[in-house]
């Protein structure tokens, strides 16, 4: 992988693979729902819409039919704190993707009746969100985590905010938090990086957007706190945060490695123990999500409301005994082994190898080899797992549930597993 400047001061990062034949472009935007404030939520994934909804050249049609044309395609998503346009083609279609890919970038219309249209479609998306519990879930138990604050915001928005958005506000917003210091471009694939430097400095080197962003940045604090959102479901769904890890910290893979023994797959201990063996839910699972400055461990369980507080009792318990006997070395070994293994996997594609690249140089800044990486998660040590369960474990934690009642955890105490840590 190799680092790059335009003449602007852009920034591009390109990794060489000449045994395929595909290409991944990729324009990440340091911007999202993080990047917001109470009265403008939603607005980021409400500009990733608007690109696709036609330029000065190219309708919404065009762009769909040309990417289709070449049996390529194009997409963007949003996130806390980024957002990526991005599309996968043909190495010999390179050039009408970059070309295309800039003109949504830089000359998309934010025509009014589109827009008025758009604002539609994601009203409809944040009705499909309403109607999906086990989605809904997540989002609640970042608010009784973090509060008020920008990261427990929903990407989405609310019916509320984006009904007073209007194209000028979205054109603002770019002008502010899509300055040259935010942006990324990623290529992974069947490249020559002359040429391709060529490439792009014709169609981004031109951008001179290099105004300071006006947003502050803060760390949240973790809170521990409780919610319930009522709604008649056949499922109580819960999630329970700890404090987790940020980007690129020490711990964070001693971190992950300790989420894929509690609730990482098939084998994780909360699988085994709650579906495996007493058969109380179909879906069990941990996951560790990081932010640049701070991070989430999460628990996930869908069970039927007779068997909820069951189901949670038992989480407690298996966390308990994390924080009181660690995890054992036929476990570590198997962890490490299990984070190599993915690792190893999820950079097989071109695709994957843009989206690694491009995500780091804009979190980060810094890129680690597989080979360090590789060493790195061998040198983990029950020690970091214990350091890593003390964090997690120091405050109370926070819970969130969707159902018909919260009988079975209203009483539940959020300080119960503080003093076991070993």
């Amino acid at each position: 992988m190799e680092k790059y400047k335009l003449s602007n001061g852009m920034r591009v990062v390109v990794e060489q693979i000449p045994t395929v034949r595909s290409v991944s472009f990729g324009i990440w935007v340091k911007n999202g729902s993080r990047n917001e404030t109470v009265h403008n939520n939603g607005i980021s994934h409400f500009i990733e819409h608007m690109m696709f909804k036609g330029t000065g050249k190219r309708s919404a049609r065009d762009i769909a039919d040309l990417f289709d044309g070449i049996g390529g395609n194009v997409n963007a998503f949003t996130a806390k704190e980024y957002t990526c346009y991005f599309a996968k083609v043909l190495d010999s279609h390179l050039p009408l993707a970059v070309d295309v890919l800039a003109d949504m970038f830089f000359n998309s219309q934010m025509d009014k009746e589109e827009l008025a249209k758009e604002r539609n479609v994601i009203l409809e998306e944040i009705s499909m969100y309403e109607d999906t519990p086990d989605d809904r879930v997540h989002d609640e138990v970042a608010k009784s985590a973090y509060g008020d604050h920008p990261l427990a915001y929903t990407i989405l928005g609310t019916e509320q905010t984006l009904e007073s958005m209007s194209s000028e506000d979205l054109l603002q917003f770019m002008k502010d938090r899509y300055t040259i210091d935010n942006i990324v471009l990623s290529v992974a694939g069947n490249i020559e990086p002359k040429s391709l430097l060529e490439l792009l400095e014709t169609y981004f080197g031109h951008y001179r957007n290099d105004a300071t962003e006006n947003t502050s940045i803060t760390a949240p604090s973790f809170i521990g706190d409780y919610s319930f959102f009522q709604k008649k479901t056949e499922q109580n769904h819960i999630c329970i945060s700890f404090p987790g890890f940020a980007m690129g910290t020490p711990l964070q893979n001693a971190m992950i490695l300790l989420n894929n023994a509690l609730g990482g797959g098939m084998s994780s201990r909360l699988f085994q123990v709650i579906r495996e063996e007493r058969g109380l839910a179909y879906s069990v699972y941990s996951y560790h999500s990081a932010a640049a400055d701070s991070g989430l461990f999460t628990i996930y369980a869908g069970t039927a409301p007779k068997q909820t507080e069951e189901v949670v009792n038992l989480t407690m318990e298996l966390m308990h005994e994390v924080g009181s006997k660690g995890l054992s070395e036929a476990e570590l070994i198997r962890g490490k082994e299990q984070l190599k293994g993915s690792l190893i996997l999820n950079l097989e594609s071109t695709s994957s190898r843009m989206n690694r690249n491009g995500k780091h140089e804009l979190m980060l800044g810094k890129h680690n080899s597989i080979d360090a990486l590789l060493a790195r998660i061998d040198a983990i040590t029950i020690d970091d797992v214990k350091e890593v369960t003390k964090t997690m474990l120091a405050t109370p934690f926070a819970i969130s549930m969707v159902g018909a009642s919260d009988k079975a955890i209203a009483n539940l105490r959020r300080d119960q597993l503080v003093s076991s840590v070993i």
